[in-house]
């Protein structure tokens, strides 16, 4: 079911999000995040990725679809290196505004599947970036809260 997603200053964005415990269902969390997805992306034609925290789900779930679907369950980043890039932020929950901000170039993540499985990925550029933004929203930062400084911000207009 398509939910609403939480907009900037909504108070339940900078929560911090609890670790998924084995043996939850979470099912309908998955489709959900899987609807809005793909509804936003319908509407805004953008949209990779979206953290459980911005449908008001305060669990470590984060679903990405670039050309796949892929759940990450209690997700863990690491970094192998300190070669940083600078990036146009945008986020569902502020979809009129871009941030610039710095990202790891690369980044490792652990997560679990929806079938408990233990699972490692690495990622560099553009899918790094993403999923460190996503992955602050499990912590409750929010790309205008990692703003270069304040001239870091700019609106777009979307159709």
């Amino acid at each position: 079911m398509v939910k609403k997603i939480l907009l900037l200053g909504n108070p339940d964005l900078y929560k911090t999000s609890e670790e998924v415990k084995q043996g939850e269902d979470l099912t309908e969390l998955i489709q959900d995040l899987h609807d809005t997805l793909m509804d936003y992306k319908q509407k805004y034609h953008a949209g990779r990725a979206i953290a459980a925290p911005q449908i008001g789900v305060r669990k470590r779930v984060i679903y990405f679809y670039v050309d796949h679907a892929i759940t990450f369950i209690n997700p863990v980043l690491t970094f192998p290196d300190e070669e940083k890039m600078e990036v146009q932020d945008d986020c569902m929950s502020f979809p009129n505004l871009l941030v610039k901000v710095k990202r790891y170039q690369r980044c490792t993540i652990t997560y679990k599947t929806p079938e408990w499985k233990e699972e490692k990925m690495e990622l560099e550029g553009d899918l790094s970036e993403l999923l460190q933004h996503e992955y602050d929203h499990l912590d409750g930062i929010l790309a205008t809260m990692r703003a270069i400084d304040n001239r870091s911000f700019s609106l777009v207009e979307r159709e």
